[in-house]
């Protein structure tokens, strides 16, 4: 299922449920059929998902010291999207509803 975030200060976001959820629970809010992140939600919100971000990227730059690609005896494997790549677009809405002074809605 496809989740649309809206906010009258920038496009809207789409993303599938299971990231949408991810995404959401990372900020402090639980993806209901209906939800805002409202404009006083968006500093701390801001925060939590720049901070899970960066402990991401951490954690895939520790993995890449430990990749064996060609390596005898190891499987070539293709690393996935961070949460970076995957969360931007999130992040981006966020910052624009936060200059914008405006909520972010899902489920209207």
């Amino acid at each position: 299922m496809l989740i649309t975030f809206k906010c009258r200060a920038c496009p809207d976001v789409i993303m599938l449920e299971n990231l949408a959820n991810y995404l959401v629970g990372i900020v402090g809010k639980r993806l209901g059929h209906r939800g805002v992140i409202t404009h006083d939600e968006l500093g701390p919100a801001i925060t939590k998902l720049e901070a899970a971000i960066a402990v991401d990227k951490q954690e895939r730059a520790e993995h890449e010291g430990h990749f064996h690609e060609g390596e005898e005896g190891h499987e070539p494997h293709e690393i996935p999207p961070g949460l970076a790549q995957r969360a931007y677009p999130f992040l981006d809405m966020l910052r624009a509803a936060q200059k914008g002074n405006a909520d972010i809605v899902w489920g209207l």
